[in-house]
């Protein structure tokens, strides 16, 4: 099912795929066994689309057994999200780095845009990912915007893609168009459609994004 629904995205025009992988029970998991599943199932469906997983730490809250666990995968996906607002951040992507995968370096704030410049790492990683999680738009730009500050400052030029939520999800995605980034977009992201409309699955919401970015 994961499998045809990201066909389905890269058809509509998704360049990559990131997903949340479930055990069997339907919890988000970080488990040997369930990225390897996950990964080679989203391959081949969809092969040559690079595969991300997230490793948000409230998957596994604690550092030190959320990286022993990701050393413990079988297969790798083509990057990872690492949200640098989450202790360990850094041993993390270290951890995945020298394991063969990329890392999409998660920005809610201008402190965690500091911590990734501390860390010396951004020369190793794949883009940021500017996420602001404030719901009302005049507070996401100007999270946004401290952000981009910090990066810019530390004369970091990743690649930048950029997203919000719920309110915000729309809009941010019209100002990544208007400012060259890339973006994503999804359920975890929105329901809607940029109509107010719901959403009836990721691929309506892919081909909407795709629209925008026309």
């Amino acid at each position: 099912e994961v499998g045809d629904a990201a066909a389905q995205c890269v058809a509509a025009g998704a360049g990559a795929i990131h997903v949340h992988v479930r055990n069997e029970a339907g919890q988000e998991s970080l488990a040997p066994d369930d990225v390897a599943r996950c990964v080679a199932a989203l391959r081949a469906a969809v092969p040559g689309t690079p595969v991300g997983v997230s490793t948000g730490a409230w998957i596994i809250p604690q550092p030190r057994l959320r990286r022993s666990t990701v050393s413990g995968w079988t297969i790798q996906p083509d990057y990872a999200s690492v949200n640098f607002n989450e202790s360990g951040a850094e041993q993390l992507a270290t951890t995945l780095l020298s394991r063969g995968a990329g890392i999409e370096v998660g920005l809610p704030d201008p402190v965690a845009a500091e911590r990734l410049v501390r860390s010396r790492l951004a020369p190793r990683c794949l883009r940021v990912l500017i996420e602001p999680q404030a719901l009302e738009l005049d507070a996401a730009l100007r999270t946004v915007g401290e952000i981009e500050a910090v990066l810019d400052a530390a004369g970091i030029d990743l690649p930048r893609l950029l997203h919000g939520l719920d309110h915000t999800a729309w809009p941010l995605i019209a100002t990544a168009a208007a400012r060259g980034y890339d973006t994503r977009v999804g359920f975890e992201d929105t329901l809607a459609l940029p109509d107010g409309s719901p959403a009836p699955t990721n691929v309506a919401l892919v081909a909407a994004a795709r629209r925008t970015f026309a």
